[in-house]
């Protein structure tokens, strides 16, 4: 079986990002991922049934390093410093931080453990390789005629999208979120080749880095959980932890990569963090979970209350997007705020079949759990219920009603 994953750079902008800030704020971090499918009961078959070619996929991921066009790629991104490309030149994944076993009910089990600047960057790599060796198996042409007829519905509705635009409207903004969750590399360049043909003025970029250089489009992305969430277990106060990654994330990048991710400890505990000083050092939040126009609404109080004017401020949308909700959105907000989707499985895994919905997530740092209290109770995450309910009293966020 040959190698799925031919590139370091195929995987999210925002990995490269967030790494930086970690090599050079605390490059000596210790942490722990854990991977989770959310909906094991829609699979086909079992998942621990690729278990042997995962592990060699990761053995031929472990082989690769970065290609020389490729560091200069990174170099010519501004906000990527050169002493962080010298260090990805360097840079190699070790085969040993991560394992792929059967757990002790059957299910597929990867554990990833090791410093931070090692181990953050399997998640992307990982999540697209379970996918891609899942979906391999029940591929037929019927399904990638109907993967193909779905994303032609597609194109002619963003092409009625763009024609549907007022003249002074703030521009209907869409990229392409979905690496991790996608059908097959192949399938997301097809995918981002055609969107970009057929509506260049609304579909703006990618996540992932390698098709975004080699389609000479733009790649997206600023931070995410991770990044926030390890801050729980630096040398801070619990408390203070979002405070001190946005500081920390502003200190680096001084005004570049301006989108805050909202949803660690829920929207409403983010905005008591979010004071003036943050408010108008970064452009814009991002949504990733609970009810977008809610979250949006929230928003725009906050920022009337700081007395900014949240045209100035950019929304960008995360979190299970497909193109009608995404431009239903954009006309419920476009008269406040400037507007921008991230869509993810609708755009790289819309082929008929039901998506893998998988999770690689950090569950400790430095010897000590993290989670994410997100504002759909699904996505919440942690390793250790105790110190969620402790993360609960602490930002003063209930439980949910079961």
């Amino acid at each position: 079986m040959s190698a799925i994953i031919h590139s370091l750079l195929d995987t999210d902008l925002y990995k490269f990002t967030m790494l930086q800030v970690v090599l050079h704020k605390f490059p000596q971090t210790d942490s722990v991922y854990h991977f989770r499918c959310r909906n094991l009961e829609d699979t086909v078959y079992p998942l621990s049934d690729i278990l042997d070619e995962l592990n060699q996929q990761l053995d031929y991921l472990c082989q690769l390093t970065f290609k020389e066009d490729e560091l200069q790629y990174l170099r010519n991104l501004r906000f990527i410093k050169s002493d962080f490309v010298d260090y990805l030149e360097l840079f190699q994944l070790k085969r040993r931080f991560i394992k792929a076993s059967i757990d002790a009910e059957g299910r597929l089990d990867i554990w990833i453990e090791g410093p931070m600047v090692q181990a953050m960057m399997f998640e992307i790599f990982v999540l697209a390789l379970v996918n891609e060796l899942y979906f391999r198996r029940i591929r037929s042409e019927e399904v990638l005629d109907e993967g193909e007829r779905r994303l032609q519905a597609k194109l002619e509705l963003i092409k009625s999208y763009e024609r549907g635009q007022q003249p002074n409207d703030p521009p209907f903004l869409v990229s392409d979120f979905g690496t991790r969750r996608r059908y097959s590399f192949e399938w997301q360049m097809h995918v981002i080749e055609e969107f970009h043909k057929a509506s260049p003025s609304v579909f703006r970029g990618t996540s992932n880095v390698l098709l975004a250089k080699e389609l000479g489009i733009t790649p997206i992305g600023t931070m995410a959980h991770e990044f926030l969430q390890a801050f729980q277990a630096l040398d801070v106060r619990l408390r203070n932890f979002q405070k001190a990654a946005l500081e920390t994330w502003v200190q680096e990048y001084r005004g570049d990569l301006g989108i805050a991710l909202t949803d660690v400890v829920g929207m409403d505990a983010f905005l008591r963090d979010f004071d003036l000083y943050f408010a108008k050092l970064f452009d814009g939040l991002r949504h990733d979970s609970g009810d977008p126009y809610e979250w949006g609404d929230k928003a725009y109080k906050h920022y009337r209350k700081l007395k900014i004017d949240s045209r100035t401020k950019m929304l960008t949308f995360s979190d299970g997007l497909n193109l009608e909700k995404a431009w239903k959105l954009h006309q419920y907000f476009k008269d406040r705020f400037q507007v921008s989707f991230g869509i993810g499985t609708n755009l790289t895994n819309d082929m008929g079949q039901t998506p893998l919905n998988i999770v690689l997530k950090l569950v400790e740092c430095n010897g000590q759990s993290v989670a994410k209290i997100s504002d759909s109770p699904g996505k919440t995450m942690t390793d250790n219920d105790t110190f969620l309910a402790y993360l609960r009293q602490v930002f003063d966020i209930q439980e949910p009603e079961i």
